[in-house]
């Protein structure tokens, strides 16, 4: 019997050809119909394919045989990836399918506006000739920050090169060496904004870089700069935005809401250009989605490839109390070494019954390092996404006379200038179902368990630094719960590692460790 693929999107007919020529597949495409309508009317679908449609529980319920869901595009955000693993459906995602129709339409729409092509068109329609009115300017010679080095990113910068611009990029994730290799310069986010004419936008949204694009960097532009978003909507302080605009004469292209729909939109007072999140919206993107989204159900069911899951599950075997301790490790080197540096080398030694599973390992590594990288995918495209960055990746073969039994050592290499690395290592493990933290660089024996709200502080040893930490927080009316603070005789450095009751304000941070000359400072939630 043939699997019924039900495709309820405006979708190239590619993917319908390319199903039914391989012989084992029934295709209902339609486009006319509510998702959750036609759902109902195939409840004997085996696969899902859409694009903006929301994949929601109800819609998930309606087809009790469904078992694979593909959003033909990257993100997946409009699916209940969560409720879909429960009932024990792959989701899959077409990444890069539509990198280069957006990466267009960024060139498009700075064009557009540099030359003043809507304004001048209506005006021409009238019967006008305001040939000085729509004096414009060139991007040749222009420097162009953009934020976010990823698929799109990438080509927006190959796109530019015909140009001759200067630019300049900030991405936490990519090598300096594959930035180079881009022509782009690496540089922190405040500089990049205070130096760019224009700045294009291309990270994701979430807990991170919701609001980023705020006050403290929209200040920093240059007067008459260009904001291009087309990216999220969610990532810009519109209010931050309204407020700075018209003192900065800034310019802001967008082509991201909160929501794909009809109906007022809250940028229409500060957007000079804005068009309906037509960035994917190409024959080529369309063609290119459709065509990935057949060819991976195929292989799918053909061949069992799986690299494109995004919920996947972990492997039978692993316990994902291992998964979690990974994860937190990975986030604390993070922040150990710099959240903002460029990284060179990411090393991992997976010691006892877990070395089995050092490819699966990576992908929470992978997550805990980079929030964009989702922790359901597979160790594939962990991999896929270090070597698109630049970044070289090693497991170490372990000795197993260390008496490591069940643990995780990550390595963070960072390229401080042409000269000098610097390196970051913390080894953990289970123990009675807790994560513990056993080592941090030369720290040893330290046995803390990485939970709730906690602050790190690296300082040179010396008297009385706890008891003015200790102040400083009583004085903001957070309380230790636990503490460590172990001495290196050889370095004479000492690190204080604090569990507290609240998070920790970045100006008390701050204020600590400017009082202690710390070495580094960050607080986290683990």
């Amino acid at each position: 019997m043939k699997k019924k693929v039900l495709i309820p999107t405006k979708l190239d007919k590619i993917a319908k050809e390319l199903l039914a020529s391989n012989g084992d597949y029934e295709v209902v495409q339609d486009d006319s119909a509510d998702i959750l309508e036609l759902s109902k009317k195939n409840p004997d679908a085996y696969a899902l394919i859409v694009r903006s449609e929301k994949v929601t529980p109800e819609v998930i319920d309606s087809i009790p045989k469904l078992k694979v869901v593909i959003r033909a595009g990257a993100g997946f955000n409009t699916i209940d990836t969560k409720y879909a693993r429960k009932k024990g459906i792959d989701v899959m995602n077409t990444p890069g399918a539509n990198s280069n129709g957006v990466a267009e339409e960024v060139i498009a729409l700075m064009l557009a506006d540099a030359r003043h092509l809507i304004a001048a068109d209506a005006s021409t329609r009238r019967g006008e000739w305001e040939k000085k009115a729509f004096m414009g300017k060139e991007l040749a010679g222009k420097t162009v920050g953009i934020v976010g080095l990823g698929n799109i990113g990438r080509l927006v910068a190959k796109r530019l090169s015909g140009f001759e611009c200067t630019m300049i990029g900030y991405d936490p994730v990519i090598s300096a060496e594959r930035a180079k290799e881009m022509t782009v310069k690496l540089m922190d986010l405040e500089t990049l904004f205070s130096q760019s004419d224009y700045v294009s936008l291309h990270i994701p949204e979430n807990e991170q870089t919701k609001g980023l694009i705020g006050t403290k960097l929209l200040s920093l532009m240059k007067k008459g700069a260009t904001i291009v978003n087309c990216a999220r909507s969610g990532i810009i302080d519109e209010a931050a935005l309204r407020a700075i605009k018209q003192e900065k004469k800034l310019r802001f292209l967008n082509d991201v809401y909160p929501k794909d729909a009809e109906g007022k939109k809250s940028v229409e007072d500060i957007a000079d250009i804005m068009v309906p999140h037509l960035g994917a919206s190409t024959t080529e993107a369309n063609w290119n989605a459709a065509k990935r989204s057949a060819e991976q159900l195929i292989d799918f069911d053909s061949k069992g490839i799986t690299s494109y899951i995004v919920n996947r599950d972990i492997p039978e075997g692993l316990d994902r109390a291992y998964c979690d301790l990974a994860n937190t490790l990975a986030r604390l080197c993070r922040c150990l070494i710099g959240k903002t540096t460029s990284l060179k080398l990411v090393e991992t030694s997976i010691y006892g019954e877990l070395e089995p599973f050092s490819k699966w390992l990576l992908v929470p590594v992978v997550a805990g390092i980079w929030e964009d990288f989702d922790r359901s995918m597979d160790p594939k495209a962990a991999l896929a996404y270090l070597e698109g960055r630049g970044i070289d990746y090693v497991n170490r073969k372990v000795d197993p006379g260390k008496g490591y039994e069940a643990s995780i050592t990550i390595d963070l290499t960072s390229q401080i200038d042409s000269d000098n690395l610097r390196q970051i290592s913390i080894r953990g493990t289970v123990a009675e179902g807790n994560k513990m933290v056993s080592r941090i660089n030369e720290f040893d024996k330290l046995y803390f368990e990485p939970t709730g709200n906690t602050v790190f502080f690296l300082y040179k040893d010396r008297p009385g630094v706890i008891g003015t930490i200790g102040a400083k927080l009583a004085g903001g009316k957070i309380n230790i719960e636990d503490m460590r603070n172990p001495h290196d005789a050889k370095t004479n450095r000492s690190l204080a590692i604090l569990k507290v009751n609240q998070p920790v304000p970045e100006e008390l941070m701050n204020e600590i460790s400017k009082e202690i000359k710390a070495i580094s400072a960050f607080s986290i939630k683990l």
